[in-house]
């Protein structure tokens, strides 16, 4: 017997994403995957031997709710060494089930019905789900795209806020644009939310991926705003292992102990023996320390090989991102166009109207170079045919 059951979908608009889509594109054209944003290379074998030993010491059962302690004592001394601000390791430091996880957990744990969240687009696409699921309302400012690249337009973001405002997500290096938030943009952003309850999340996956001398501002550098933020970051951007699902999160212990409360019943904790590789691993600090100048290399290589081309390079001063405008190709949409180059070319690559809540055409195509030199070259082979 066949029974047919009705009932409303919590998330009617949202679909299969865009990463899912070209990733299977690429795969059936047998093209070049410079779509979705994870490496083609092997991690640390150092990296893989600490998690090994953690295994073969005992380390497979639950670790504490928070986290395991080596790992949140190893962040509070990384974090304290580079940004000067030291972070309780027991009451202001969760280990969660990688960055999107903990994004979720810091969104349900602080936005109620009816609360507006700030959203700046382009934006990665689980900040809208994930505000629409707490009953939120997302809130839309949309960057500002110039000779410079993109830009926030913190004057739109302060017109933006109302009494009903909770919070504000940033993100920086900034995925999909490849900007980074100067000190200017944080100091914009303080006097917005001074004298007022409003929140930060602060997105910063791509913390170690900073090029041509800049410096990444976190959130925690900034005492004022550090006081009012969450920052989340990612064990498998900085160490190649996107796939190990393992992140963090630092916050004030008032706000920790908010998020706890939805992290423990989500997904209470995260793999024990990884933790404790991980922080084994961290006692040497040169893996991250060393990334800027690593993936500058591979971003230097990928934008020589396309200066010959048709297609105009944006900036790109952080992430592993290199955004291209097509206008001088293709009339196109972005979708179609990213599309035609999968499917004719053999080189993937996203749209980033993708990561608008609305679509946005700006003839602006997405690139990962977080790939090695032999993939990266077959990709600049196929894409100097356009």
């Amino acid at each position: 017997m066949t029974m047919s059951l009705s009932f409303s979908s919590k998330l009617p608009k949202i679909g299969t994403t865009i990463f899912t889509t070209m990733s299977l594109l690429a795969e059936e054209k047998k093209a070049v995957n410079l779509g979705q944003g994870f490496p083609d290379f092997d991690c640390d074998p150092a990296l893989i031997n600490a998690v090994s030993d953690a295994m073969k010491n005992g380390m497979n059962q639950y670790p504490p709710m928070s986290g395991a302690l080596p790992l949140r004592l190893a962040l509070s001394n990384k974090i304290e060494k580079l940004h000067g601000r030291h972070y309780n390791p027991a009451s202001e430091i969760t280990i969660t089930a990688g960055a999107t996880q903990a994004l979720l957990a810091v969104i349900m744990s602080v936005v109620h019905a009816g609360d507006e969240v700030i959203v700046i687009e382009p934006a990665f696409d689980s900040y809208v789900p994930a505000i629409e699921l707490a009953g939120g309302k997302p809130v839309f400012v949309q960057m500002t795209l110039g000779a410079d690249g993109y830009s926030a337009p913190w004057d739109q973001v302060a017109a933006a806020v109302t009494p009903r405002t909770r919070l504000i997500m940033i993100n920086t290096p900034h995925n999909p644009t490849g900007s980074v938030l100067s000190s200017a943009d944080i100091n914009s952003l303080a006097d917005i939310v001074r004298n007022t309850d409003i929140l930060i999340l602060s997105d910063e996956v791509y913390e170690h991926m900073v090029y041509d001398g800049l410096t990444h501002e976190s959130i925690c550098r900034h005492p004022e705003l550090a006081a009012r933020a969450f920052m989340v970051s990612s064990f498998g951007k900085t160490y190649h292992v996107t796939g190990w699902k393992i992140g963090f999160v630092a916050a004030p212990a008032a706000l920790m102990a908010e998020f706890r409360k939805v992290h423990q019943f989500s997904v209470f904790s995260v793999n024990t023996p990884a933790q404790h590789g991980i922080a084994s691993y961290m006692q040497n600090p040169a893996p991250y320390l060393e990334l800027p100048a690593f993936y500058q290399r591979k971003r230097d290589l990928f934008r020589d090989g396309l200066k010959s081309s048709r297609f105009k390079l944006l900036p790109s001063s952080g992430t592993y991102f290199q955004c291209v405008d097509y206008s001088a190709i293709s009339s196109s949409n972005e979708a179609e166009f990213a599309t035609w180059l999968t499917s004719e070319i053999g080189v993937a690559a996203i749209p980033v109207s993708a990561f608008y809540a609305t679509p946005r055409e700006s003839s602006i195509v997405r690139f990962c170079f977080a790939k090695q030199d032999t993939t990266l070259q077959q990709a600049l082979q196929r894409l100097s045919k356009v």
